[in-house]
């Protein structure tokens, strides 16, 4: 090393050599390296069973008519037609419109189906048939956008829904085709700024003039204005309006009128007062609005009178004596927008997944050897962990809404707390599984899952509101648990069995789980049966027991419940998570055997083991030992590995069309370059 006296000569030279280096010595220029291509991940992964059959069981029905629509959409510039790349055409809503000019596409796209035919039917078809191809239409419509299918939902579903059950033959004559017609644009005015998922609690006060035989609708407070009313800031001319009512000053309860809010030039009608929500973090494509009734008259054919009635002379009228019962019997078909919810999330679902993993077999990172190839995103098994369990379970909750859509569109009326029961279960875990989707899939996309085009991320804003409407997610869950209790109590004062909701299992002696478990075991359907019912007939008797435990220490039943609600939670996601299984077990028995059973099989173990792993309860509660729990999750390591090679097979499988999806689900490289920009 240079010496104190010598350092500034030594350090001129250093930069010298820098700044002047000989020709002859300069290094030569570095070779340039081979630009990333993008690689089809269908050339590299074969499929191993056939996608069109498990499209089949996973849709459930009406796959050729989902088609049909599929192709209806992509045939209007409406939907936005967009080419991305060489020659490939994606759909989807423009985003970087205003939300007035989203809310006017959607109204203008509901028109364009009207005129060719997608609705025929919605209101005036009867049979199970009609209904579950409707069913079929709402969800491909909302694959294309949350928004459209929102506001085809309230009318079809809430407003068409609601004269359909509450309303009898004359209602139907009068306003079912005209409502399918979109002659009448509907909504549905149940929700207050101070109550929501309260519906006995709304303010809104109705009286019946026997002088004039009307009824008079009145918002009497700031707090009983309508909110949230899709359809009702533009474009609905009716709505039904949830209302207290009474008579001679009796309140007989909630009840559902009739009330022109708009005529047909799209004015305000006297003593209605509209105002606009305003924007929101999503589903700006629908008009939401606030509405007060200033002393309304109708007439009083507008009340829906199925359930109770008011005669000319203002006399209360109704079969149903008990107050709890009527509100019930009102509620129960409201059941439809909980089915329609849990079938929209598994979808939204299905697209995120479809995205990611489709990325995530063409996009590459870091190489694990010296100047080796970059890997694959889905070859690294941390990734393989973040996605293939949420795809099992998506696998399962396909199933699970299929059921759900089977037994609402067979009910009677001695199936409704059934239906009541497992939509409330369904709609909040679906909607749940959904959302956490969304995010891993995002976050799994990198910075490409933040643009817009790419849809994964901008769903989440989308169906974020899915926890709370027809019923905040929670307290959906309390109500579960609520039903299991009573059903329990039932059982246990008339020393009878178990009967309905797939509580027979109670009847049957308490599963053993071995102490010891191996690979065999984890896998076969015997154990993880017996680990799902283990767990909620256990929470069943420890919630049972806790709630009496209040009572007897002097509190109501009502808060002896709200103070168990941890019990409450725990055992309503066991009573959801069993009842997903189960559809799982009778969708893979319906098969014979074959590569689709084979991989079912391995879906539903995924299932199985990805929900022992992520609930504490089983360890809480001792349902598996700690050394169990840790062969659980070394098991679901391995089923990611086994699961890998038919990733793009399982996801392609769900049918969604490339148009539908996003740019980065395919050659995410041509369709970012600068030739794409240009065009």
């Amino acid at each position: 090393m240079a010496s104190p006296i010598d350092r500034p000569t030594f350090r001129t030279r250093i930069l010298l050599n820098h700044l002047l280096l000989n020709p002859d010595q300069t290094l030569p220029p570095l070779a340039p390296s081979p630009c990333l291509n993008y690689s089809p991940p269908e050339l590299s992964n074969s499929f191993r069973f056939d996608a069109r059959e498990m499209r089949k069981l996973s849709d459930g029905h009406h796959v050729a008519d989902r088609d049909w629509l599929f192709g209806l959409m992509t045939q209007s510039k409406l939907f936005c037609p967009r080419e991305r790349g060489a020659g490939r055409v994606f759909v989807g809503p423009d985003y970087n419109q205003s939300m007035e000019q989203q809310r006017e596409m959607t109204l203008r796209r509901i028109e364009y189906l009207l005129g060719r035919g997608v609705f025929e039917g919605w209101l005036t078809g009867k049979g199970p048939e009609a209904e579950l191809r409707k069913l079929a239409f709402l969800e491909v419509l909302g694959i294309f956008d949350h928004s459209l299918a929102i506001k085809l939902g309230v009318h079809f579903f809430l407003w068409g829904g609601a004269i359909q059950f509450f309303g009898t033959k004359h209602h139907h004559e009068k306003w079912l085709r005209d409502s399918e017609n979109y002659v009448v644009k509907g909504c549905f005015a149940m929700t207050e700024l101070g109550h929501g998922s309260n519906v006995r609690g709304i303010e809104t006060v109705t009286i019946y003039d026997s002088s004039t035989g009307e009824f008079v609708i009145n918002t009497p407070c700031e707090s009983a204005q309508k909110y949230w009313i899709g359809g009702a800031a533009n474009h609905a001319t009716h709505t039904i309006v949830f209302s207290q009512l009474n008579i001679d000053g009796t309140n007989h309860g909630v009840h559902a009128f009739i009330a022109q809010i708009r005529d047909a030039n799209g004015n305000v009608c006297p003593n209605v007062r509209i105002a606009d929500c305003g924007h929101k973090i999503g589903l700006n494509g629908v008009d939401n609005g606030r509405i007060w009734f200033d002393n309304v008259r109708i007439p009083r054919e507008n009340l829906l009178n199925s359930v109770a009635n008011v005669s000319p002379d203002g006399q209360y009228l109704s079969a149903i004596k008990n107050p709890d019962q009527r509100f019930a019997a009102f509620m129960a078909p409201l059941t439809s927008g909980r089915v329609t919810i849990a079938c929209s999330a598994i979808y939204t679902s299905k697209i995120g997944l479809a995205i990611a993993i489709r990325y995530s077999l063409s996009r590459r990172a870091f190489s694990v050897t010296p100047n080796g190839p970059e890997v694959l995103l889905l070859d690294y098994p941390s990734h393989q962990r973040r996605l293939l369990p949420l795809l099992a379970k998506t696998y399962a909750m396909s199933f699970a809404a299929n059921y759900l859509k089977t037994i609402y569109v067979t009910r009677t009326p001695e199936s409704n707390k059934t239906i009541h029961v497992v939509s409330s279960a369904f709609k909040a875990t679906l909607t749940w599984h959904n959302m956490r989707t969304l995010q891993e899939c995002r976050e799994a996309c990198g910075g490409q899952g933040m643009k817009t085009e790419n849809h994964v991320g901008h769903l989440k804003g989308e169906f974020d509101v899915q926890s709370t409407f027809e019923g905040d997610n929670n307290v959906l869950m309390q109500q579960v648990s609520k039903a299991l209790l009573a059903e329990y109590i039932a059982s246990q004062k008339r020393n009878r069995p178990f009967k309905g909701l797939g509580l027979e299992h109670m009847n049957k002696s308490c599963p053993v789980i071995p102490s010891q478990l191996t690979n065999s075991t984890l896998r076969s359907i015997q154990f993880q049966t017996d680990i799902f019912c283990l767990r909620e007939r256990d929470l069943l008797s420890r919630f049972a027991a806790e709630v009496s435990a209040h009572e007897a220490q002097g509190q109501s039943k009502e808060y002896a419940f709200i103070l168990s609600y941890q019990l409450a939670e725990d055992l309503g996601k066991a009573f959801s998570e069993r009842s997903i299984f189960q559809t799982f077990i009778e969708a893979e028995a319906a098969l014979s055997s074959g590569s689709l059973k084979d991989i079912l099989g391995l879906v539903r173990t995924m299932y199985a083991l990805i929900s022992l792993e992520e609930d504490a309860s089983f360890l809480r509660y001792g349902y598996l030992s700690p050394d169990n729990a840790a062969a659980v999750r070394k098991e679901v390591a391995k089923l990611c590995s086994e699961l890998r090679p038919h990733a793009l097979a399982l996801v392609s499988s769900f049918g969604i069309p490339d148009a539908f999806l996003s740019p980065i689900a395919y050659n995410w490289i041509e369709a970012n370059s600068w030739f794409s920009v240009q065009k």
